[in-house]
């Protein structure tokens, strides 16, 4: 038996939730997660989910709780934490619907607690954070994804910003400047926490719009079109990966 934690906000109940998911309540020292976890289990292993946003999507992303959500799934012992963003596509072959298996990042966010190495706990350590998501969890997915068949990329390097607001066009623009393909407001400091965890992270970032200045339609119709299709393909990402451990 393997035990995953699945990390997700916008879009998570197209991931196949049973409705008979226990609901587990984590206080940590850092409070309360997003949510309630929900546990359940599938194919003899064991599911991990975390709310992101909370069960009823009302936590925006400069207010969640991130050290307490990677120090529940940390104190759980889960072996694989699988995380699962909403992003705006800025590379050209970056298309809504869409995922993106990324393999680097750009932190843009600010104020947010980034450590917990903050002084009180422990001894400070400075984490090597060269390449922020485990690359054996990255090729285990990038290989099964190939294997299904599914609409992906193996690589790229996401944005973070700060949120809840959009950005502008001109904030893309610096964005594709600095490298970044996806633009997203979750990612960070959720990677460096896993990160500090020594948690085995990594992310599949489903593209659900073009940024902002790089589409030719509304950013919130793009939105509603194509979450639920590119939600699915995580769900059946997700699936193959119980059945392959």
């Amino acid at each position: 038996m393997a035990r995953i934690a699945i990390i997700a906000g916008t879009g998570f109940r197209d991931l196949n939730i049973p409705d008979a998911a226990e609901v587990v309540d984590a206080g940590t020292p850092f409070g309360q997660p997003s949510g309630p976890i929900l546990r359940w289990m599938n194919l003899g292993h064991e599911i991990l989910f975390v709310p992101r946003h909370g069960l009823d999507g009302s936590v925006p992303p400069h207010k969640v709780n991130y050290r307490a959500n990677l120090w529940a799934i940390h104190e759980a012992q889960a072996e694989y934490v699988l995380a699962v963003n909403a992003v705006g596509g800025i590379a050209n072959d970056a298309l809504p619907g869409m995922f993106v298996i990324p393999d680097q990042l750009v932190d843009y966010t600010w104020g947010r607690p980034q450590t917990f190495f903050d002084g009180d706990k422990d001894t400070l350590t400075h984490v090597d954070f060269s390449f922020p998501y485990c690359e054996s969890l990255r090729r285990r997915l990038i290989e099964l994804a190939g294997d299904l068949k599914l609409r992906f990329l193996a690589a790229g390097t996401h944005g973070i910003t700060q949120g809840p607001r959009l950005e502008t066009a001109a904030e893309v623009n610096r964005l594709q400047r600095d490298g970044c393909d996806l633009v997203g407001m979750t990612g960070m400091p959720e990677a460096g926490l896993a990160r500090e965890l020594e948690l085995s992270y990594a992310c599949c970032a489903v593209v659900v719009n073009r940024a902002a200045g790089t589409g030719d339609t509304g950013i919130h119709a793009e939105i509603d079109r194509y979450l639920k299709q590119g939600m699915e393909q995580v769900s059946r990402l997700l699936g193959g990966f119980l059945e392959k451990l």
